[in-house]
């Protein structure tokens, strides 16, 4: 009876082996991928990183730092918004910069007052003397010659003095003018017209020619960055290639190129713009300024016109294939 009991035991462990193996050989199918990565559209296509940036002329993102430093008082545009040049973007705390002003100005009207004192001083003195110079022609005997030399010492004085006082006004109002017009550097304005693209102050924070302290990045942003605004709807896209592609790069009136949309299947044709003739370490993408970088890339820009149906920002990553 043991022996039957084993060799069935047996029996039930061999065709659980093999049951086992059956099941746990059976190949799984891979879940299909969400979207198709970025395929080469190119027999001999040259792949590029690129990042989509407002479509310029020349430079990359317009970066305004304040001109004096100071408390963000108030932020008079949103992000996203178009503005033109000249439009008040951002005011800063100016108590203290507008009581210095004030202040000039009033000094300064004290030294125009202190002039038309200086004149009546002078004509009361010049009066003076012009009577007594009247009498001694008349009859040297009336007045004396020491006091006719005294009044005349004295207009004398009163021009010297009326000199000195046009020379306080003028200072005084030059320190008047320069301290207005340091006044109204504390409202930053566009320089162009353009899109805000990006706010990095708030009302209360502190802000100077290194920007804004960034409290999730730990380091310092522009205040404000702008994106160029253009009449044709255009979008630069900025790629980068690696310096040991450069040579297969064609001439630029053969250059073209086609832009994948990572997550998508969207694949958009570019128009070549130029080139950024300096290669430079690949540190754009990752913003590390401090790693060691041993690649170098030339950067190169391209440009498209922005689909109706897709949304595209600044900043957002693409793959770029060229042509060779």
């Amino acid at each position: 009876m043991r022996n039957k009991l084993l060799i069935a035991l047996a029996i039930i462990g061999i065709l659980a082996g093999f049951v086992s193996a059956y099941i746990f050989g059976i190949k799984q199918k891979p879940q299909p991928p969400a979207f198709n990565p970025a395929s080469n559209p190119y027999e001999k296509g040259i792949y590029a990183n690129g990042i989509i940036e407002s479509y310029q002329t020349s430079g990359e993102n317009i970066n305004i730092y304040p001109e004096v430093p100071g408390t963000v008082s108030n932020i008079l545009i949103t992000e996203g918004q178009h503005v033109t040049a000249g439009v008040p973007l951002l005011m800063l705390d100016d108590s203290v910069q507008r009581a210095t002003a004030e202040q000039q100005k009033a000094q300064s009207e004290s030294a125009k007052a202190q002039i038309g004192l200086a004149k009546a001083s002078l004509k009361s003195l010049q009066d003076q003397f012009n009577k007594q110079k009247n009498s001694y022609d008349l009859d040297p005997k009336s007045v004396s010659k020491d006091a006719l030399d005294t009044a005349q010492n004295a207009v004398e004085v009163g021009k010297e003095n009326l000199e000195v006082a046009h020379k306080q006004y003028e200072a005084s109002l030059k320190s008047y003018l320069a301290s207005n017009a340091l006044l109204l550097k504390y409202v930053i304005k566009a320089p162009s017209d353009g899109v805000a693209l990006a706010i990095n102050s708030a009302v209360g924070s502190y802000i100077s020619s290194q920007g804004s302290y960034d409290s999730y990045t730990g380091s310092f942003e522009p205040p404000i960055v702008m994106g160029m605004r253009n009449s044709q709807n255009y979008i630069g896209v900025r790629c980068y290639i690696d310096e040991i592609l450069i040579h297969r790069l064609p001439q630029p009136s053969q250059m073209h190129a086609r832009m994948s949309i990572r997550g998508t299947n969207i694949s958009i044709p570019l128009e070549y713009v130029r080139a950024q003739p300096y290669v430079t370490p690949k540190i754009e993408l990752s913003n590390q300024r401090t790693e060691r970088v041993d690649v170098r890339v030339l950067p190169i820009i391209f440009r498209f016109e922005k689909p109706k149906d897709i949304s595209l920002y600044p900043g957002q990553l693409v793959d770029v294939y060229i042509g060779e």
